[in-house]
């Protein structure tokens, strides 16, 4: 009998050369793939290739790793190899607000996000009922000062290795991550803010918002680096909005962004359609 087909993700980065295409559809066929997805792109600003693709094949991992191995040593690739709709472990830290929270949770409950959530990590109780209706188990330590934030933050990392934590995201997880902490998960990290940054800063940023009349209410999910809401960008999305809101209504507003665009963001990371590009991603939708 032929053995089931897996549909598999790959994706490679490496210095863009001729042939580099030919070679990987090559290496393809030996492994009896069928490619049923592709997408690349090469970087004018940093010599860099980049290439996503689903394949279909009967054999196993490790065929298709020795397949692809002549390839990927040739051109010095950096390679992910995955299977497609495979949850993602994804670690959640929240604080009060619950609108990202609660949209993460319904989506991967209504199948429309391939995350694995073991864990929502909070510094505040607000959303522990939130997480129990969605069958999620969570935990609450307070961070009031240096010490509680460093315990904090040592939760976070026995986390990660509890649970083989793959993405962790705040979910308006309202506390500056460390330099070490930053360091430790680089890549694994992503955050959520208003687009307001910086010129709004502080707790009530759409009431200052309204009170300069802004135009545009957005939000921007980037991975986090130890350079405040410097890192590399996922997603952003903006709505126009005028005088005749409310500071309340601008809340509202805002927080929908927040939601959709972190969802959006995560979404992506599940589905390997991101990749880093030194301070920019590229992200193969």
């Amino acid at each position: 009998m032929t053995a089931p087909a897996t549909h598999w993700i790959l994706t490679l980065v490496c210095e863009d050369r001729p042939g580099i295409v030919h070679a990987v559809s090559g290496a393809i066929v030996a492994a009896e793939g069928n490619i049923t997805e592709s997408q690349q792109f090469s970087s004018d600003d940093t010599g860099t290739f980049f290439m996503r693709l689903q394949v279909e094949t009967a054999v196993g991992r490790e065929r298709f790793e020795e397949s692809l191995r002549p390839v990927t040593e040739r051109y010095g690739m950096r390679w992910r190899l995955d299977v497609v709709g495979r949850p993602l472990r994804t670690l959640v830290l929240v604080s009060r607000a619950g609108h990202c929270l609660n949209d993460l949770l319904f989506r991967q409950r209504a199948g429309q996000l391939t995350v694995d959530i073991p864990l929502v990590l909070a510094n505040h109780p607000d959303l522990g009922s939130l997480a129990s209706f969605y069958g999620v188990p969570f935990e609450h330590l307070p961070v009031v000062d240096e010490e509680t934030k460093v315990a904090f933050e040592a939760r976070i990392l026995e986390a990660v290795q509890e649970h083989d934590i793959e993405l962790v995201v705040l979910a308006r997880y309202m506390q500056i991550l460390s330099p070490a902490l930053c360091e430790a998960l680089a890549g694994r990290v992503i955050n959520i803010h208003h687009s307001f940054l910086p010129g709004f800063k502080g707790a009530n940023p759409y009431r200052q918002a309204h009170a300069r009349g802004v135009k545009l209410v957005g939000a921007t999910a980037h991975f986090v680096t130890s350079d405040l809401d410097e890192g590399p960008i996922i997603e952003q999305n903006v709505v126009r909005v005028d005088h005749t809101h409310s500071p309340a209504q601008l809340i509202a507003i805002g927080q929908d962004e927040e939601s959709r665009t972190l969802t959006q963001a995560v979404k992506w990371l599940a589905e390997d359609r991101v990749l880093l590009d030194g301070v920019r991603t590229i992200i193969f939708r």
